[in-house]
């Protein structure tokens, strides 16, 4: 093979932030889709936990599943924002990353139905150790930003070590090691980027979290959809079931343009502005991810499969929607909106989760509603804002 053919690696320098025209790559997709196979596997979990009566052990153990879904696909995210060359080492540290994701998804039911993390763990830390590699790449590219990338690399080694001591500790005390780890994780980035920050592009990031947010509610509306269908082959209750579905599909759409009402990316203007949308973003994700679970249990509770009360039920599918239209709102919407707009929205946040109290089927329809409603006060103002 000649010089010229032979595969190089390429120096990981900054790429520049004012970059016209940047989108998300190939590679990136395909990231994110792997990704959504452990969102899958934990929101599937989170409805058979609490389908068999066990609301708060499901909820706490897809929270902390999903931390660690989250955690690794935003720490990637911006890393290949600032540093992505597409060289053949940076794809093969992002597929590594991707095996790491499929060894936790693995794991989430051990973790979540017997408090087991051996397999979540072992699949997240090689997720983190791979992106430490590529920030010790970065290290020695780039003269200007050793310091903070040489940050980033010893800060997830330390973090890391410390998750795989914590497999050994006994379940108590490692239930409470996991949030000071969780805090550890968080406090990284802080110390890393507090003397300089990494070059990240906005419409990069805002683009990519938008893409991830399709993905999550394209993965609910998938998982509704199974759920109506295979009940309809049992032939239960299918007026109810067709209605379930329709006011599925219906919320999901209002999420969506609840969402992308706004342009997102004038919000990331500095160091603090980014910690705040990134980290925001969990309670927005993890409310999307949810989503499918909250259609599919009240399913369950409409054919008399579900072992839980009605509002339990119900409160699956109204909290998680009120948490992801209040978040986005929260960040993105209440700044750029009218009074009127504001009023509106948080009405038909109400609307949802007031339906918390009736029964599944009417759960679902109001929630429909308030959702509707949100949709309306983004399309109030808009013309003034944008």
């Amino acid at each position: 093979m000649s010089t010229a053919e032979s595969p190089r690696l390429i120096p990981l320098l900054p790429r520049d932030p004012r970059e016209s025209h940047r989108a998300a790559s190939p590679l990136e997709l395909f990231f994110d889709l792997v990704f959504v196979v452990a969102v899958s596997f934990s929101s599937q979990q989170l409805h058979h936990l609490t389908a068999e009566g066990h609301l708060g052990s499901g909820v706490l153990g897809y929270l902390m599943v999903f931390f660690a879904i989250w955690w690794a696909w935003m720490n990637f995210t911006w890393f290949a924002s600032a540093f992505d060359t597409d060289d053949w080492l940076f794809r093969l540290l992002t597929i590594v990353q991707m095996a790491g994701v499929l060894v936790l998804a693995a794991g989430a039911a051990d973790a979540m139905q017997h408090h087991d993390f051996t397999l979540v763990t072992i699949g997240y830390v090689v997720m983190r150790l791979a992106l430490g590699v590529q920030w010790l790449r970065a290290a020695a590219s780039d003269p200007a930003l050793h310091q903070t990338a040489a940050r980033y690399a010893i800060g997830i080694a330390v973090v890391q070590v410390l998750w795989a001591v914590r497999v050994f500790l006994p379940e108590q005390l490692g239930f409470f090691a996991f949030f000071v780890l969780v805090a550890a994780e968080i406090a990284v980035p802080i110390w890393a980027e507090a003397r300089h920050r990494t070059p990240w592009h906005p419409e990069h990031i805002a683009e990519r979290y938008g893409l991830f947010t399709l993905i999550l509610l394209g993965e609910s509306v998938l998982a509704s959809a199974n759920a109506v269908v295979t009940a309809v082959e049992e032939h239960q209750q299918i007026p109810d079931l067709l209605t379930v579905s329709a006011a599925g599909l219906i919320i999901a759409a209002g999420m969506w343009w609840v969402y992308f009402s706004r342009d997102q990316h004038d919000q990331l203007t500095d160091l603090e502005s980014g910690l705040l949308y990134g980290y925001s973003h969990y309670f927005i994700f993890a409310g999307a991810g949810a989503f499918s679970a909250g259609i599919e249990l009240i399913i369950d509770s409409t054919d008399g499969h579900a072992e839980i009360s009605p509002m339990v039920a119900s409160g699956l599918l109204t909290l998680p929607v009120a948490l992801f239209v209040f978040g986005i709102w929260m960040l993105s919407l209440r700044r750029r909106m009218r009074p009127a707009a504001n009023a509106t929205l948080l009405a038909g946040l109400v609307v949802i989760l007031v339906s918390t109290l009736l029964a599944p089927l009417g759960a679902v329809l109001f929630t429909a509603i308030g959702v509707a409603t949100a949709v309306v006060s983004t399309e109030m103002s808009r013309r003034a804002v944008r």
